[in-house]
C-alpha cells in the first residue's frame, strides 16, 4: 500500500509493441508452449492480483547477470516457440519469465516488464475493459499450461496482460525479500484509471490522497490490497501512463547502490514513503525500470478500513 513519491520517474517506457508481449503468430498455428506459472498446481484463484510479470529485453544475458546480482535470482531456460524464454526463481519459487526481443530500429520503445492481472474469465474481462475504453493488443490466446491470456491497455494507455492461470494463482502470503511485493498504476487520470480497473476486476477502491496532495487509490480484492493508483506530478512534459512492479528489499539504499555496480541506473533515488520505510526505481543495463521497496514484518497488506 505505498505510493511511489512525488519525484519524477523518468525515461519510462512509451508504447509497447504488439509483437513483443502478444506471442503473435501466423494464423493456424499452434500455440507455442509456455510454463505454468506453479510449479505445484494449486486451487486458490485470486482474481485482481498481479500474478506474473515478464521482462522482454534485447540482452538476456545482461538481464539474468544484473538480476542475480540484485536479488538473487537464479534462471532456467524452457523449450518455447516464442524464441530463448527463461524463467526466473527467487529461492524455489518462480517469479518472472524473460523472453528475447530485438528493440525496433526506430528506438522509441524500451524493455519493460508486462504486468498480469489475474481473472477467472479472461474473454469476459477482456470485453469489458474494452466497453470501458481499453483496447486490445493481443487477442486471448490459450497455452495449456499457462492458461489463457491476453493483452491491452487501458484509457489512458498503460499496457498490461490478463491471465486465467491453469495452475492456479500464488497464495496470499507476505512476499519475500527478492519476490514481487507491490504494483503501482501510473497515471494522468487517476480518477479515471481507478474506476476502470474497479470496473473491470471488481476491485474495492479506497481514496488515500498523497502527502503532497496528488490523488493516490488503493485497489484491493478478498480485503487484500493489491496494487495503487498513482497521479502524475503536474509537469509540462508528456508522460505516459505505465504500470511499476517492486520487488522487496531489505535495504533499498543498499540495493539501489547495487544496482549501479551492475550497471543498472537509478531513476527516482531511494525516498521515504508513507509508512515509514524506503522505495525506490532502478532500471537494469537495458533500460527496463523496477521499483524497489522495503517492507517491515508489521507492515499489513490487509485493506484499509
Amino acid at each position: 500500500m505505498r505510493s511511489i513519491g512525488a519525484q519524477t520517474v523518468r525515461h519510462l517506457v512509451q508504447c509497447l509493441a504488439v509483437l513483443v508481449f502478444s506471442g503473435a503468430q501466423p494464423v493456424g498455428a499452434s500455440p507455442p508452449t509456455l510454463p505454468p506459472i506453479l510449479p505445484t498446481a494449486s486451487s486458490d484463484h485470486h482474481p485482481g492480483k498481479v500474478i506474473w510479470a515478464e521482462l522482454v529485453t534485447p540482452d538476456v544475458g545482461a538481464a539474468e547477470k544484473f538480476y542475480a546480482g540484485l536479488f538473487h535470482w537464479s534462471f532456467r531456460d524452457v523449450p518455447s516457440l516464442r524464441g530463448t524464454y527463461t524463467i526466473a526463481y527467487a529461492g524455489d519459487r518462480p517469479v518472472g519469465s524473460i523472453l528475447y526481443r530485438a528493440l525496433p530500429a526506430s528506438g522509441n520503445r524500451q524493455p519493460h516488464w508486462l504486468t498480469f492481472i489475474a481473472t477467472a474469465d479472461v474473454d469476459a474481462t477482456l470485453n469489458s475493459a474494452i466497453a470501458h475504453g481499453g483496447k486490445a493488443v493481443a487477442e486471448p490466446a490459450t497455452y495449456p499450461e499457462r492458461g489463457r491470456q491476453a493483452v491491452m491497455t487501458d484509457p489512458q494507455g498503460a499496457t498490461f496482460a490478463i491471465l486465467s492461470s491453469s495452475s492456479g494463482d500464488p497464495p496470499d502470503v507476505l512476499a519475500e525479500p527478492g519476490e514481487w511485493i507491490w504494483s503501482s498504476l501510473h497515471t494522468s487520470d487517476a480518477a479515471a484509471g481507478a474506476t476502470f480497473y474497479q470496473t473491470v476486476f471488481g476491485y474495492d477502491l479506497f481514496d488515500t490522497p498523497a502527502p503532497d496532495g496528488r490523488a493516490h487509490s488503493i485497489l484491493s480484492s478478498d480485503e487484500y490490497a493489491r496494487a495503487s493508483v498513482n497521479g502524475f506530478p503536474e509537469s509540462p512534459t508528456p508522460r505516459h501512463a505505465h504500470w511499476l512492479n517492486y520487488i522487496r528489499v531489505t535495504d533499498a539504499d543498499a540495493t539501489a547502490a547495487l544496482a549501479i555496480t551492475l550497471g543498472g541506473h537509478v531513476i527516482v533515488e531511494p525516498h521515504a514513503d508513507r509508512h515509514g520505510g524506503k522505495i525506490a526505481v532502478v532500471s537494469d543495463p537495458s533500460g527496463a525500470p523496477i521499483g524497489i521497496m522495503e517492507w517491515s514484518a508489521t507492515d499489513t497488506k490487509q485493506e484499509p478500513k
